[in-house]
């Protein structure tokens, strides 16, 4: 087993459970470490932290997997997912839920979504994509599935030397499928959607907005298919217009609308959310609820300030077209901007529309999702319900 040695001076990130080893934390490697190898890490004095996957050419060089001396095999991934899976039962989550989520489950750079009986699979890290048979072999092991798609066509590959791929990882199956959420069904595309098809982060708070929905005018913009307008107008809303400016996400959003039989209370039309929020708000254009949930504005800290400028900008534009005493739901999923951050935009963004603005809800991710306390990376979405009435 090759060995690495930590520095003297490492981030106290590492002994308080975290499992990412950069490469400028390292002393040593004692022996030959190729990338995507199995290592042992130890402290300066010798003391054992954990075992994990290596890659030299990463800024990430070491992601651990455990902090025991264990075998790294197919046991061990099928314990690790099976862990997962009985968490997810026991919060509720069974139908349709994120399975493992990365680091959040102590399995770093792999993310499994399930969808009913189909499960679509990400290994973001080389070390992971080594293991993604015995991942595989311990899905069909534990839930004998209709199918499993790869959507590992993500940049972020290429970061560790690999390819953008995606494809069957099971007998091929139709990846249109359909899925039920809070009494709603909704087409998923696994092969072409965003990311591995469906946003299951949010999947508890599109019940959220249920109360205040009743009997509004509610205008959603960056809808992608179109679950929280839906939503809303299940919850009884008497107009809701979703903005996407993705054509084949604004046909599939109202095809949703059709499923559903609610195509005759909501719309979705292919136009630009940022220019419309701008221009609708100058023509005085009102709404009763305004809904956000913008994608992430960066993943570089470098443009940490042109996301918070991004921010303020939409949530300011859509305050400005809320009726008295309506209501803003908006989101971030950008995890460079933590939770007082983002509180602290929007309280930027009421004063410069010069509004009075209320919290109804705050929440997270979903618990699917679980956050780490101190993981940065595991707590990234904030969803925010605010009043909104005129100073």
């Amino acid at each position: 087993m090759v060995k690495v040695v930590l520095n003297k001076k490492i981030q106290i990130r590492i002994a308080a459970g975290h499992p990412w080893i950069y490469a400028n934390e390292v002393a040593t490697v004692s022996g030959e470490a190729k990338p995507g190898d199995i290592v042992d890490v130890y402290y300066h004095d010798n003391k054992y932290v954990g075992r994990g996957y290596i890659n030299p050419q990463s800024q990430i060089m070491v992601r651990l997997l455990t902090r025991k001396e264990e075998a790294i095999n197919d046991d061990f991934f099928y314990n690790k997912i099976n862990e997962a899976w009985q968490y997810r039962r026991h919060t509720g989550y069974t139908e349709n839920c994120r399975l493992v989520f990365g680091e959040s489950d102590y399995l770093p750079a792999l993310v499994i979504d399930k969808f009913n009986d189909y499960f679509v699979i990400q290994t973001l890290a080389l070390g992971m994509d080594k293991f993604k048979p015995s991942i595989v072999n311990a899905l069909n092991k534990i839930f004998s599935p209709k199918g499993i798609y790869e959507r590992n066509d993500v940049p972020v590959r290429e970061l560790e030397g690999m390819q953008q791929i995606k494809g069957f990882l099971s007998d091929p199956f139709d990846t249109d499928i359909i899925i039920k959420e809070n009494g709603l069904k909704f087409h998923v595309d696994l092969e072409n959607g965003q990311k591995t098809g469906y946003f299951l982060d949010q999947q508890d708070n599109r019940r959220a907005i249920e109360h205040i929905v009743k009997g509004a005018d509610v205008l959603g913009a960056f809808t992608y298919t179109g679950t929280f307008e839906i939503h809303a107008a299940h919850y009884g809303a008497k107009s809701v217009l979703g903005l996407d400016i993705s054509e084949s996400a604004v046909a599939q959003a109202n095809r949703n609308a059709a499923l559903n039989n609610l195509d005759h209370i909501v719309k979705f039309e292919a136009m630009n959310a940022f220019d419309v929020l701008k221009q609708w708000s100058k023509d005085r254009r009102n709404y009763d609820v305004v809904m956000l949930d913008p994608p992430a504005f960066t993943k570089s800290r470098a443009n940490i300030d042109k996301a918070i400028t991004g921010y303020k900008e939409i949530n300011l534009r859509g305050m400005k077209m809320i009726r008295n005493g309506g209501f803003l739901v908006t989101s971030s999923c950008t995890n460079l901007i933590q939770p007082e951050l983002f509180l602290r935009i929007i309280d930027m963004a009421a004063k410069d529309a010069r509004k009075k603005i209320r919290q109804v809800t705050y929440n997270t991710q979903s618990a699917d999702h679980p956050i780490v306390w101190g993981w940065e990376n595991t707590h990234y979405l904030k969803f925010l319900i605010v009043e909104v009435a005129d100073r």
